[in-house]
């Protein structure tokens, strides 16, 4: 019917169908074999250096001998076999000699390939004694005209498809006796250099209908001049279904006066790609396709145009005008940007129209009119940005439109169709128009709200929806869900449902799609999942949640009827195996598990199932603990995991032993902290006894002084008697430290900033007792910069800094010379109860006897130790 897509070509398709079946039966056996054997059917010799034919059963029926040394082919190469029915003698390593005669020892041979061989001889007898030859390669093997002109074909009158591609052929002045080639359907004369082709070579061909006809990459026309009225039609009484003459530079003049000269052949599909038509983007040196380029087809009854790769710019008016009966036009991969009014007048049979891969950016109202049987629009990688309302809702026999890949953000213009492509392009929200498609693809947009979701589940026909690469994040309580009885598939992967559903909204998105069957929420973020977010799903069959967040699934979480789960490229720890038990097909590979005794159960399932498991038992493996990481689980043993066997006669001692050293560390913890004045004098005179004969003061170094105590003079009372007294070793004779302050160490009549910098530079340490009155003196707020000063010079932390009383933390920032020391160091805070003053004395000694080597501070924290399944 006129309605109908073009019917294919079916004897074409069953000579493609039975050589791809011949090539499957031929290579599937050969999967197993050694090279250089025989099976008594099958002959494999490929890279096996041989010089001549081997010898091999006379059952055999494919002879493979390709990428040898065979130089020469005669009478008596082949032994009889008369079961053979492919040779392969192709890509000989060495120039060949075909003889008279040669093959005549193969009488039902059905395929002969010698294709890129060098052949030096070609006697005219070569394929005599082939009867039921069905096709002969010999494409790229150096032949020249005289194979065509010379009658080497003749008498082969089963041969069906004879390749010629990728010669030094000429001309294509054939001999008589491929007039006699009744059952020949398809020549390929591809890649050679044939610069013209007239009426009187093909002869022969007339009145024959050919399948196939191949002149790709042959220069044809485009190099000479050529005289067209003389040269007249090469294909006159010819049926074509294809004739290819893609890749030979034609212009417009070149293809329109080519139209010409074929007037009334008959070509049902004609191959034009990798053209020069058109102006191209921005240049105006060649010309559009125009009304009289393609007029010469009217009368050949052209059903599929292929003029896709060029470069035209525009498609003008009445350009298709006389090709009424064509069904498919390919105008993929040009520069099209602009579509002139009229442009498919007289399309009235069009059902397929490709446009894709060009550079529209806007669709009007008139740019389809003459295209009322067009089933099927390809738009797909232009950068459409707009289209009027009506530009597509005049169709109606339009099933199928494709917009992928363009710039689009509104989609008012979709007219009432069964399949929409829309993916790849810019909609952040859908308007409520009405739609009637039983498809729609909206995946790769910026859709966020799951309002958009819920409207598309309104739609009453829809069985397929994707929605795969948009943003879906966002969710509104007012929501209603819909009970869509038809919808099979809904993709929704790679979108961020876990930001609507950590909400506590949208959890009833999938309320009502009974018959729904494959449900994709794989890339989603999702750490958990709704309850009761897939009851309604009763049919599903097939959910992928792969590549989320999820640490387990509830029991009853999964639909009851599911066969195919995809869970893989999670954070599972210890799933449950009663979950899967309904499958038939699960991947669980590259999850997170925990192997400890918890996980046994599921490890025994994995041996024992009779689920079908994708991916490798490489794939599943150990994450933790550090000891089995990577370990795949099929190697994990379970057999010391028996709680009943080695965990019940451990129980109660386990749980008295815990009690008892819990106690013991709780009472033990609360005395240290009641008592830890007392306990840290005890400790005190426990080292001294124990290291009595150790040497107690310093060692001698570089410095006058262990330590320049700097403080306020008003001050000195307090710090006389409780620091300096228990640590100057002048004070006391048990004391080990050489400290250095202002009353008594710095020299009278001096520069009192002399004075500071000898005792800053001059000992180990500055100590800095920050009090309110030291935050008033000038002096010290001096002598705590020259510390900072020498921290810098010295690039070690020579500072300490003690606060006393009950300065805050927003006090000290306050002023500047301090700020900067809090935001960088740490700092000691005089002891508020006094059975912690000499634990502090002992700490401060401690820091500035230290010598500072500004090595950094680990940050790492020491693991627990788990139990692990050994």
């Amino acid at each position: 019917m006129d309605s109908e897509l073009p019917a294919p070509n079916f004897s074409r398709m069953a000579d493609q169908l039975d050589l791809l079946l011949g090539v499957i039966f031929m290579a599937s056996p050969m999967l197993g074999m050694s090279p250089c054997s025989s099976d008594g059917q099958i002959a494999l010799f490929r890279f096996c250096n041989l010089t001549q034919i081997p010898w091999v059963l006379d059952t055999t029926e494919r002879l493979l001998l390709s990428f040898n040394y065979i130089s020469v082919v005669n009478a008596t190469s082949f032994p009889f076999l008369k079961q053979l029915l492919l040779l392969e003698l192709g890509t000989q390593f060495t120039p060949m000699t075909i003889g008279r005669e040669a093959f005549r020892n193969l009488p039902n041979l059905r395929i002969l390939d010698l294709g890129q061989n060098k052949i030096e001889v070609l006697n005219l007898d070569a394929f005599q004694g082939l009867p039921h030859l069905f096709e002969l390669r010999l494409f790229a093997c150096g032949l020249s005209s005289v194979v065509l002109r010379d009658g080497y074909f003749r008498n082969l009158n089963s041969l069906a498809r004879l390749d010629l591609s990728g010669n030094q052929i000429y001309s294509l002045h054939l001999h008589s006796s491929f007039q006699e080639l009744n059952s020949l359907k398809a020549i390929d004369f591809s890649l050679n250099e044939i610069l013209t082709l007239c009426e009187d070579e093909l002869k022969p061909l007339q009145g024959k209908a050919l399948s196939f006809f191949g002149l790709k990459s042959a220069s044809l026309f485009s190099r000479v001049s050529v005289d067209w009225e003389t040269c007249r039609n090469p294909f006159r009484d010819m049926w074509l279904e294809t004739l290819d003459l893609s890749s030979n530079g034609w212009t417009v003049d070149i293809t329109g006066n080519f139209s010409n000269i074929i007037w009334g052949s008959r070509v049902s599909s004609l191959m034009l790609t990798y053209h020069i038509m058109g102006s191209g983007f921005g240049f105006q040196n060649m010309k559009d396709p125009d009304q009289d380029t393609f007029a010469g087809l009217a009368r050949s009854s052209v059903i599929f145009l292929d003029i896709s790769h060029g470069y035209i710019f525009s498609l003008n008016s009445r350009v298709f005008e006389t090709l009424k009966d064509l069904k498919i036009l390919d105008l993929a991969f040009n520069k099209i940007n602009k579509i002139a009014d009229n442009a498919f007048h007289g399309l009235d049979n069009l059902q397929v129209l490709n446009i894709s891969y060009n550079l529209l950016g806007e669709l009007y109202n008139s740019n389809f009119y003459g295209l009322p049987r067009v089933a099927y629009i390809d738009l797909q990688k232009n950068h459409i940005g707009i289209i009027q309302s009506q530009t597509f809702r005049f169709l109606e026999k339009l099933h199928t439109l494709d917009l992928r890949d363009n710039a689009l953000k509104t989609i008012n213009f979709i007219p009432s169709i069964l399949t929409v492509f829309l993916g790849g392009n810019k909609l952040a929200s859908l308007p409520h128009v009405r739609f009637t498609a039983n498809f729609i693809q909206l995946s790769e947009n910026r859709l966020e709200n799951l309002s958009d979701l819920y409207f598309l589940l309104q739609i009453p026909q829809l069985q397929s929806l994707i929605l795969n690469q948009n943003r879906l994040s966002s969710c509104k309580a007012a929501d209603t869900p819909s009970e869509n009885l038809n919808l099979e598939q809904l993709f929704l992967a790679e979108n961020m449902l876990q930001l609507a559903w950590e909400t506590g909204l949208c959890w009833d998105v999938f309320r009502g799609l009974f018959r729904l069957q494959i449900l994709y929420l794989n890339s989603n973020y999702l750490n958990f999942l709704p309850p009761g977010i897939f009851n309604d799903l009763v049919s599903l069959r097939w959910l992928n949640l792969g590549a989320n967040r999820l640490t387990s699934l509830s029991p009853g979480s999964l639909p009851a009827n599911l066969e195919i789960l995809d869970i893989s490229r999670n954070q599972l720890f210890s799933p449950d195996p009663g979950l899967f038990a309904s499958l038939s097909i699960l991947d669980i590979t590259h999850n997170e598990f925990v192997c400890q005794c918890e996980l046994s159960p599921f490890i025994i399932w994995l041996n024992l199932t009779n689920v079908t498991l994708l991916g490798s038992p490489a794939d599943v493996y150990c994450m933790y603990p550090d000891l089995l990481l990577g370990t795949s689980l099929y190697e994990i043993s379970t057999k010391d995991c028996d709680e009943e066997e080695t965990l019940r006669s451990l129980k109660f001692s386990l749980f008295i032993l815990c009690t008892v050293t819990l106690t013991l560390l709780l009472v033990t913890t609360l005395i240290v902290i009641k008592f830890r004045g007392a306990c840290f004098l005890c400790y005190k005179t426990i080292q001294k006894l124990v290291f009595k004969d150790k040497v107690q003061s310093s060692e001698p170094s570089g410095y006058r002084y262990d330590a320049y105590f700097c403080f306020s003079g008003k001050d000195f009372e307090w710090a006389q008697n409780a620091l300096l007294k228990h640590l100057d070793a002048q004070y006391s004779s048990c004391n080990r430290l050489r400290l250095c302050f202002e009353e008594r160490d710095f020299i009278p009549g001096e520069n009192h900033i002399s004075n500071i910098h000898a005792a800053v530079w001059g000992s180990r340490k500055t100590v800095c007792l920050v009090s309110r009155q030291f935050l008033k003196d000038g002096w010290c707020l001096e002598a705590f910069r020259y510390a900072q000063s020498r921290c810098l010079s010295d690039l070690k932390n020579v500072l300490i800094v003690v606060v006393v009383g009950s300065l805050s933390q927003y006090q000290l920032m306050k002023h500047e010379t301090i700020r900067g020391f809090l935001q960088k160091q740490q700092y000691l805070r005089w002891p508020e109860d006094l059975q912690d003053v000499g634990w502090f004395l002992s700490k401060l000694s401690g820091h500035i006897l230290k010598e500072e080597k500004g090595e950094k501070r680990s940050n790492t924290l020491p693991l627990q130790t788990v139990t692990t399944i050994s």
